[in-house]
């Protein structure tokens, strides 16, 4: 059965290579511009001031994001605490943040005040939120967006680029770019953010390359290239990552302060290995979508579909071939192998997640994992591989393990 799927696949291998080919070029000019030296790996403790390594690869960011500036840090403790900052770069009290691409991510409900009522979160500060959800097809209803983002009071539209834990599809960076215009040609002056969790190096070009203000994501999933042992990213106008870099730190004190305690050079070769290593991961995701359509089971994108995130959703109809599924990824892990996962109440989850992830770094999810919420269809995302070998492997795993139950 392998055989079969992984000959369905080669066709969509050899553009992932091509894509990954010219994003490790534009990776490696960004290195290049900007001297990366020995000197840069060194770590700084305490305040952190001068940090030449911190310094040096937020310029390498903005570079290979195409953006004035960039914001890598350790301290943030992980996408959504990134996504969190960025959002508060967009508006003011008594100012509209519209999301328009439904509702957003699970964890990022409670920061915006959708679920609970959290201290600190948008809703606290009097940001009010407005949302224009998916049309029929899956894509961005533009006509609604276009009458939603008319609204004098939106001064800042949130993009998520990712499915998330959504039956939906990924959003290609043209889509993206057509949603930035659709908003410009009403709204001048909202700035316009794009969750860029999962999608960094899927394609050649990033959502500020077609007009996206600032974009946010984390770096133990693609960008970190599996070595970043935490940390998230802001990228985008300066004034704007500033602002996050503010609700990061505290006012007046923004990106000047930081210690990289010795993380630097895991953070330059882990952005070095990026492309490579999100090909590997997306190489995993068409094998598992070959495979997925050999059992004939329901499965999203498609063995030939453009991709435009590392996850892979495969509708599995049951909590115990969830959990079958899960089991079997587990157990085709180098971390953790022997761990049998069971649904448990995540912080920031409506409903019980299952997760399987024998990871070397704790919730990376470049590295070969897969996780859900335990509700109908009772859907698994998966996502990540640090080589295609292991992640097919894993999911050989994970497919002997729904036979046999």
């Amino acid at each position: 059965m392998a055989e079969k799927a992984q000959t369905r696949c080669e066709a969509r291998f050899r553009e992932i290579d091509r894509v990954a080919e010219q994003n490790t070029l534009r990776v490696m000019a960004a290195f290049q511009d900007h001297r990366v030296s020995e000197a840069c790996f060194a770590g700084t403790t305490g305040y952190g001031y001068d940090d030449l390594g911190r310094e040096t690869l937020d310029k390498i960011y903005a570079q290979v994001f195409g953006t004035e500036s960039a914001l890598v840090r350790l301290g943030f403790v992980n996408g959504t605490h990134a996504l969190s900052a960025a959002m508060f770069s967009l508006a003011k009290p008594g100012e509209t943040i519209l999301a328009v691409t439904g509702t957003p991510y699970d964890t990022l409900r409670t920061a915006i005040g959708l679920s609970g009522n959290a201290f600190g979160s948008l809703k606290f500060y009097g940001i009010r939120y407005a949302q224009v959800d998916l049309a029929l097809d899956g894509g961005p209803d533009y006509n609604a967006i276009r009458s939603a983002a008319a609204d004098p009071s939106v001064t800042g539209v949130m993009i998520q680029r990712s499915r998330g834990y959504a039956e939906r599809k990924a959003l290609s960076v043209q889509e993206i770019g057509k949603i930035v215009e659709t908003v410009r040609a009403v709204n001048a002056k909202a700035s316009i953010m794009v969750d860029n969790c999962y999608g960094e190096f899927t394609d050649v070009i990033e959502p500020t390359h077609v007009g996206a203000d600032i974009i946010a994501g984390s770096l133990i999933k693609n960008p970190g290239g599996g070595l970043a042992p935490t940390g998230g990213y802001v990228a985008g106008r300066a004034e704007l990552v500033e602002r996050a870099a503010m609700r990061l730190t505290t006012p007046g004190i923004g990106g000047e302060c930081g210690s990289t305690l010795g993380n630097n050079r895991l953070f330059y070769q882990g952005l070095f290995l990026a492309p490579h290593t999100v090909a590997q991961a997306l190489k995993t995701s068409v094998f598992c979508a070959a495979m997925m359509e050999e059992l004939g089971l329901e499965s999203s994108p498609s063995v030939d579909e453009k991709r435009s995130d590392i996850i892979q959703m495969v509708k599995l109809g049951s909590p115990e071939k969830m959990k079958r599924f899960c089991l079997g990824i587990q157990s085709g892990a180098p971390v953790d192998s022997y761990v049998t996962p069971e649904p448990w109440q995540m912080p920031g989850y409506e409903d019980p997640v299952i997760m399987a992830a024998g990871a070397f770094i704790q919730g990376s999810s470049i590295e070969l994992s897969a996780d859900g919420p335990i509700r109908p269809p009772y859907t698994v995302f998966m996502q990540g591989g640090l080589s295609y070998e292991s992640g097919k492997l894993g999911i050989l795993m994970a497919v002997s393990a729904m036979l046999e139950g």
